[in-house]
């Protein structure tokens, strides 16, 4: 059993370890960020087993048929209440894949919520706002299949452009574009 300065010695390397494969970044890294020629992204909902690929952003410009469709699989699943994902949610979900090096879809557990769905899960959980970021498409709770839960936090994390929740029981990870904050 190791002692205490060793265990903390150890979480120390680890943590600089997962914050050096995220290329740790300053807080307008994503602001500043050189636009690449098209932006793709790729989804699987969790609850209702559809999947999509696309290039969302291309010669400079977001694609509206492609927000659409991303507006489509990210509605809410209980309601099928579609309404608009922010393209910034798209931008810190594009670096993320990057920055992780990574191929595979986000599996979505919640994209958009409802009023309505929002209130229920509210009801039912204290880790659940009651006007939650999901209501406003800022928001979605994700995991990526090869990455580890908490290298795909502390890469959202890094990358400083909102906040980032840790569900490690319920297998996913939260993240928005609302203000920098962590729990």
């Amino acid at each position: 059993m190791m002692d205490d300065n060793a265990a903390r010695a150890r979480r120390r390397f680890l943590k600089l370890g997962a914050l050096a494969t995220c290329g740790a970044v300053a807080p307008t890294r994503l602001a500043g960020a050189v636009p690449a020629p098209e932006r793709r992204l790729a989804f699987y909902q969790t609850h209702t087993g559809e999947s999509l690929e696309l290039v969302y952003w291309a010669a400079g410009a977001y694609v509206p048929e492609s927000l659409a469709s991303i507006d489509r699989i990210l509605r809410d699943h209980r309601t099928g209440e579609v309404s608009p994902i922010r393209p910034q949610l798209l931008d810190l979900l594009a670096h993320l894949r990057a920055e992780l090096d990574s191929r595979e879809p986000f599996h979505v557990i919640s994209g958009f919520r409802s009023a309505a769905t929002n209130h229920l899960l509210h009801t039912r959980s204290r880790g659940v706002a009651s006007h939650s970021l999901h209501m406003d498409g800022l928001a979605i709770d994700i995991r990526l299949p090869g990455r580890e839960l908490a290298l795909l936090r502390d890469c959202a994390r890094s990358l400083r452009a909102g906040g980032v929740g840790f569900y490690p029981g319920s297998d996913f990870v939260h993240v928005d574009v609302g203000r920098v904050r962590y729990w």
